[in-house]
């Protein structure tokens, strides 16, 4: 806001500045901010007086002040079906002094309150809408996503339920769909598995629903980079920095090679993670991999000695 403010200030002083003297002609009318007038430079005609000030009313000395004198709402939010533009009564029986009301009129703030609820939402849309974002908050919660991705993918849906996309499909599954093509969007490491784990549909809807909803929006997506999970499991393995180094160069090589094409990026970053542990001798079991990556160990098993028939031993363990 601030910002905002200080942008129209100095669009408006440009444009004083260009602006004539309706005396003589000259193009040198300026602002006097002392004395809050605008006069012109050369014959020292005041041109205009009291301007309006955009700026609040009152004072502010330091953050802690600003911050408890601003009365600045919440930002809106595409995470909410009304995009945070709306009036909520609290479930505290308090009047504003915060003494309790009386039994009448707390029947009367109960029913205000139901009634706040039931309007909240208007049509059939709306309530298709709120469910669905409902949804998504959930399942970035349990995920742990950030903030951005739960913007993302509230888009996401939104320009989804415009297009009329989500007749005949399930609004769990186009949310979850939503959900994981702004993980992949906004480059969050998450895979279909772990999206299954805390959706309400199984993984084949959810896999069915996603390429349907990227088509049909023209959402062209990068193939997921196994490295990006490569932190995260090595992290939940509390393995040691040097194998986490080895991993990465491991699949910097493979990749460059294509022999991640076709594969599952979780379980080539967990292979790669094992056969770092091999060739810097730390015991990182094929279990725990495989658990961490929601995978099975015959597939890191397989893909781990894929890997190491790929790369170049000496150069990697240099």
């Amino acid at each position: 806001m601030t910002a905002s403010i200080t942008n129209h200030a100095e669009r408006e002083v440009e444009r004083n500045e260009t602006d004539q003297c309706p005396d003589c002609g000259s193009g040198t009318v300026v602002d006097d901010p002392d004395r809050r007038e605008r006069i012109c430079r050369d014959c020292g005609l005041v041109v205009s007086e009291d301007p309006i000030d955009y700026g609040p009313e009152w004072r502010a000395f330091n953050a802690t002040e600003h911050e408890r004198l601003s009365r600045v709402g919440a930002p809106l939010t595409q995470s909410m079906h009304d995009r945070g533009l709306t009036t909520t009564i609290d479930w505290r029986n308090r009047d504003a002094s915060g003494r309790s009301v009386s039994a009448d009129r707390r029947g009367q703030i109960h029913r205000l309150r139901v009634w706040q609820e039931r309007i909240r939402t208007k049509n059939a849309g709306e309530r298709n809408l709120k469910y669905a974002l409902s949804e998504i908050d959930r399942m970035a919660s349990a995920l742990g996503l950030p903030r951005p991705v739960k913007e993302t993918a509230s888009v996401i849906y939104r320009r989804a339920l415009d297009r009329d996309l989500i007749r005949g499909r399930s609004i769990e599954g186009v949310a979850t769909s939503a959900l994981y093509t702004a993980c992949r969007k906004e480059d969050i490491p998450r895979s279909l598995e772990e999206l299954t784990g805390v959706s309400r549909v199984d993984q084949r809807e959810i896999g069915r629903t996603y390429r349907y909803i990227a088509d049909e929006l023209d959402i062209n997506l990068e193939p997921t980079n196994p490295r990006q999970f490569v932190p995260r499991f090595c992290s939940e393995l509390e393995v040691c920095t040097e194998v986490e180094t080895v991993a990465v160069e491991i699949i910097d090589e493979t990749t460059g090679q294509g022999l991640h094409s076709g594969k599952s990026p979780t379980g080539y970053a967990a292979a790669a993670i094992y056969a770092a542990g091999v060739l810097c001798e730390e015991n990182v079991p094929q279990r725990a991999v495989a658990e961490v990556a929601r995978t099975t160990v015959v597939t890191v098993r397989n893909r781990y000695r894929e890997q190491l028939e790929a790369i170049d031993r000496e150069s990697i363990a240099a």
